[in-house]
């Protein structure tokens, strides 16, 4: 896998993967930044929620389930020192569907924590404290 992250103007970079997607990454203000885009940590951030989103919404159609929606929400701790590494990340997933099965929901979570989601393990090999929990809302 290869990328490019090209400087655009003040502390905004657009970054290009091999598959030829682009996005925008800026930093706040408080940074030197404009604030106009996410910054490199919230990526990362919202990559964990993509990656385990993607094995979650994944499994429950393989085993047949009509899920609707799904949501995951991320909080975060970061070290007060620098660097501001993660120290904890937490995923709370809420799925909709019609007739959903709470043990499936529950068994697609697991999996993704613990043998699919890339960027979930390497960040808890990093170090972070991952942690998920779900809720399954009926239709």
């Amino acid at each position: 896998m290869q990328a490019q992250v090209k400087w655009v103007d003040g502390m905004r970079f657009v970054g290009r993967s091999a598959s030829g997607h682009s996005i925008t990454m800026d930093t706040s203000e408080q940074y030197g930044g404009s604030g106009s885009a996410p910054s490199p940590m919230e990526m990362v951030l919202m990559s964990v929620g993509g990656c385990s989103s993607i094995d979650v919404v994944s499994m429950l159609k393989k085993a047949r389930q009509d899920v609707i929606d799904c949501e995951v929400e991320l909080s975060s701790e970061r070290a007060d020192a620098v660097p501001a590494i993660f120290t904890k990340i937490h995923l709370h997933f809420v799925v909709t569907g019609r007739d959903l099965s709470e043990a499936q929901v529950k068994r697609a979570v697991e999996l993704s924590a613990d043998k699919y989601c890339s960027v979930s393990i390497m960040l808890g090999n990093g170090g972070v404290e991952v942690t998920h929990s779900h809720e399954v809302k009926s239709i």
